[in-house]
């Protein structure tokens, strides 16, 4: 029986959140939790972001991070991890941060 419940924590946690930023786009994060960290964030939406490769940078930016870090936090690492000259356009570093936090609550609660 230990077994079963240890192969359980290794395979880790999966959430899905969900953020509809007012007057702006839908945010949606798909994240994987393995030892309290965010083990793999995936961001997808309705946004847009330029150039392209910001939306690379911003889940990079959000793996590793601990699943106990609040919107505050989260945000100040995607704001961090983005250069001057990405344009976002219906989202906010804060409205990824809702929903990576949305998608942790999920995972902790299934």
């Amino acid at each position: 029986m230990a077994d079963t419940a240890a192969a359980a924590d290794n395979a880790g946690m999966h959430g899905h959140g969900e953020y509809k930023m007012p007057g702006g786009k839908l945010v949606v994060a798909d994240v994987a939790i393995a030892a309290g960290r965010l083990a793999q964030v995936a961001l997808s939406g309705d946004f847009f972001l330029e150039p392209d490769e910001a939306l690379d940078a911003i889940n990079a930016a959000l793996s590793g991070q601990a699943a106990n870090a609040g919107e505050d936090a989260l945000a100040a690492r995607v704001q961090a991890a983005l250069p001057a000259q990405v344009r976002m356009f219906g989202i906010s570093a804060d409205a990824v941060a809702i929903a990576v936090r949305r998608a942790i609550d999920a995972a902790e609660a299934a």
